[in-house]
Parts: C-alpha cells; sequence; structure tokens
C-alpha cells in the first residue's frame, strides 16, 4: 500500500531530512535520533520500487542512515570487524535464500526475499554494531528510548480521550488493525504511528525500563525536568496503553532487574533465556504439553483468557505440524507454510512471530534468529556478570540485555518486528567481545569513545 500525496512526502524526504540530521548533529546522536524518530512518526505504509526491498519506515531509517554514513562518517563502516558472535545474524539474513532454492522457489526469489531480510535485521544490528560501540553508546540509546517514550505520551491521552486514531487523522489511512482490537478494559487502546497497540505497550514497556534504570542509577533530571515527575507521567501514560501482555513483560523485567540490582546475581534473566529456548525446543519438535498447560491456566484464570490462549496453541499445533514436513529449511514463501481445508480455504492464524520463521525458514532459519536475538545477552552477561550492573555506565546496557530478551519472549506470542531492539543487539554484541583492555578501560571510565 502506498498510500495519498502526503504519506509518499513524508516517506520519501526522509532520507534527506536524514542527511540534514547528521549535519546537524554527532553521528552516534543523529543516528539514534534518525532511526527512533522514524519508527515513531513516519507512516505505517509500503511502496514497491524495482529492485529493491519494499520502502518503509524501517527502510527509510536504514537507507537514510547508511547513506548519511557513507557521506559523513566513511571510516565508521570500515571499522567494522566480522566477529564470531556476528554469525548468527548473518545465517539469519541469508536463511531466506536457502529456503527458496531448497523448494525450488528459484534464486531470484531467494535473493529478494534475503534482500528484505538483510533491510529488517541485519542493517539495523550492523548499524548498531558500528554506533552503539561502548557503554556510552549503550547509555546513548537508552536515554533515546527514554525520550522517545516522553514524546509519545501527548499523543497516546489524545487517541485514549478521543478514541480516535492519530494515524487515520494524519495520513488519512489505518493500518488494518481490526476495530475491536482498539477496545480493551472499557476504554481506547492506543496506537499513534506502530503497527498495533501491542507494539505501542512494548515501546512504553521498554521506556519505562530505561527510565527506572536511568533513575537508579543517579539520573535525576532529563530535558531540564526532575526525573520523578517524568517517570509518573510515562508509568501512567503506560497504563493507558491497555496491554496485558506489555504489563507482564514490565513486571517480569523489573525482578531481574530488582534481583540482579539487590542480590548480585542475574538468575532470572538466565531462566528466561532457558525458559524461551526450552519453548521454542518443545514448539519445534512437536512435544509441547499443550492440554496440560491449558488444564493448570483454568484452574487461575477467566475462561476467556484460557479460550485466547488455547486458540494459540491449536493453530501453534498445526502449523508447526505443517513446518515439521519441511523441518530444516522450511516451506519458502507465498504461503505454503499455512494450512488449508479440503475446499483451499486457509484455516491457520500465525500470532507468534517463531511460528512464521519456524514455517517459512524452519529450524535453522528459527534457530538462526534466536541466536541473533540472544547470543548478544548471553555473551554480555558472562562478559559483564550482574554485579556490575549498578555501575553507571553498565546498567543501561544491562537493561538494554533485558528488555531484548523480552522482546524475544514476546516474539514467542506475537508477531511484532521492531528494529530498536536489532540496534540495541549489535551494540550489546560489540562490547561484549571487545577486548578485556578496552572492557577494564571502559569500566573505569578513563576510555574517550566515539560519538
Amino acid at each position: 500500500m502506498g498510500g495519498n500525496a502526503f504519506v509518499s512526502l513524508m516517506m520519501f524526504s526522509w532520507i534527506p531530512a536524514v542527511l540534514y540530521i547528521f549535519r546537524r548533529y554527532p553521528a552516534r546522536q543523529a543516528m539514534i535520533m534518525s532511526f527512533i524518530f522514524a519508527w515513531l512518526f513516519l507512516p505505517v505504509a509500503s511502496f514497491k520500487i524495482p529492485g529493491i526491498p519494499a520502502y518503509t519506515k524501517i527502510s527509510a531509517a536504514c537507507y537514510g542512515i547508511l547513506i548519511a554514513t557513507f557521506i559523513f562518517d566513511p571510516k565508521r563502516i570500515s571499522s567494522f570487524k566480522f566477529s564470531w558472535i556476528d554469525i548468527p545474524i548473518a545465517m539469519w539474513c541469508t536463511s531466506p535464500f536457502i529456503s527458496s532454492v531448497v523448494n525450488d522457489l528459484g534464486a531470484y526469489d531467494g535473493f529478494s526475499t534475503m534482500q528484505t531480510q538483510i533491510v529488517t535485521w541485519g542493517v539495523p544490528y550492523f548499524l548498531g554494531r558500528i554506533y552503539l560501540n561502548s557503554f556510552a553508546g549503550l547509555r546513548q540509546l537508552a536515554i533515546g528510548l527514554f525520550i522517545g517514550g516522553l514524546v509519545y505520551m501527548p499523543f497516546c491521552w489524545y487517541e485514549s480521550r478521543t478514541f480516535s486514531s492519530l494515524h487515520m487523522l494524519v495520513y488519512g489511512m489505518n493500518t488494518g488493525r481490526d476495530a475491536s482490537q482498539s477496545i480493551r478494559y472499557g476504554g481506547y487502546r492506543p496506537q499513534i504511528f506502530l503497527e498495533h497497540g501491542l507494539m505501542l505497550g512494548v515501546w512504553l514497556m521498554t521506556s519505562c525500563i530505561m527510565g527506572i534504570t536511568l533513575w537508579r542509577t543517579g539520573v535525576k533530571r532529563i530535558l531540564n525536568q526532575p526525573m520523578g515527575l517524568l517517570m509518573a507521567l510515562l508509568l501512567i501514560t503506560f497504563i493507558l496503553a491497555r496491554s496485558t501482555g506489555a504489563y507482564t513483560l514490565f513486571l517480569i523485567g523489573l525482578a531481574i532487574l530488582f534481583v540482579a540490582w539487590q542480590f548480585r546475581t542475574a538468575i532470572l534473566l538466565w531462566i528466561l533465556i532457558l525458559g524461551i529456548c526450552w519453548y521454542l525446543y518443545m514448539g519445534a519438535t512437536g512435544t509441547f504439553p499443550n492440554k496440560q498447560v491449558i488444564d493448570t491456566l483454568s484452574q487461575t484464570f477467566d475462561g476467556e483468557r484460557v479460550a485466547s490462549v488455547k486458540f494459540r496453541f491449536d493453530n501453534e499445533e498445526i502449523l508447526g505440524a505443517r513446518a515439521r514436513e519441511r523441518g530444516m529449511f522450511g516451506w519458502g514463501g507465498f504461503g505454503r507454510n499455512r494450512v488449508f481445508d479440503e475446499y483451499g480455504k486457509d484455516i491457520s492464524i500465525t500470532d507468534s512471530l517463531w511460528i512464521i520463521v519456524f514455517g517459512i525458514q524452519g529450524a535453522y532459519g528459527l534457530a538462526a534468529l534466536t541466536a541473533s536475538i540472544l547470543l548478544p545477552v548471553i555473551s554480555f552477561c558472562i562478559r559483564y556478570p550482574a554485579r556490575l550492573w549498578l555501575r553507571p555506565m553498565v546498567a543501561p546496557a544491562a537493561a538494554l540485555a533485558v528488555c531484548l530478551t523480552l522482546y524475544m519472549f514476546d516474539s514467542v506470542l506475537n508477531a511484532m518486528v521492531n528494529p530498536i531492539f536489532m540496534l540495541a543487539a549489535g551494540g550489546l554484541a560489540t562490547v561484549s567481545v571487545q577486548s578485556k583492555q578496552a572492557a577494564t578501560a571502559q569500566l573505569n571510565g578513563k576510555m574517550a569513545t566515539t560519538s
């Protein structure tokens, strides 16, 4: 979908706008500002341009920053050194090509889908690797995420109060969301300029965790306003998001950080990582005990919530069975991973990112995606144990590691692609593989870092 003239103007004027931002601000600050602004305010639109992946808000941000980097800071690109920690993202970005070739869909289809995967996942990761290459860079991203949440507050209040869509009001087009999903808990679930209210909930959850971490480690004021006041307003806005899943993620994240800060152990984060991997393994092999889990949930939660979970499990069961017919590399594109009845009607619903990936790109793609997100977190936790997480320099990076894991956990349940988290993954990967001397110098605050 392309949209109207104003949508086209916003999308295609973004690259020149990024060049201007890079001229005005230091490179790292410009990159963070450009990426966050594009994600928060560009329309949910897609333009088909021959020869390149669909032009979306993600690709607009990536293209603009890459071009600006080539023009204003080319040495940064040449500073990248491929490392073992980059193997999963390389596997993930190339897996569509393998799936297409194995399924006889042709090298052209494989190459085009691989291009899309590189722009959506690989480029944000690469930008994180070259720009967020220090604790100072990750701290700057954490501050940017917090400010991004603050900037969204009045828009959330407006939509909640007026029961209206700003995306429709400003851009004259909807995002394809079912209107019934906007009504939650007797009010309106805001969405602003994101694809879905669930995506907004995860965004505000991340902003809140960044704010609490910065506040806990001594930041008193942001934007010349007291942190206590800003956090109170942001938490109220987060509640207005009406996203139960995001509330749950927030509480889990707070519990992980509280235990790490108080008891100097990341045990809860390790448990969550192992739990995600266990669930994905069980789901991929078809050994997840669906019925037993539903019976257990029925004893605690209301029938509507349990029915929703059961519906999800039932769909994942039939989709998983279909995926296991091409278990290693999946079915490739063109909806071949889906399940149809004898009349050719699609009877499957793909709610979660993991089952989509497993069906299209198989166990190879699923393992590559999971490792792309979690390996930087695991490496960070090994390199910088929880006893260091209250240091002002390390704390934002640790909070980003927690939020990255929460994003992977959310991907077990939903299919919300958010490139901001891959920025964080790239940055965490860089600080995790840096030399021991560089790590020690950063921890001691003696290392000057590139802006």
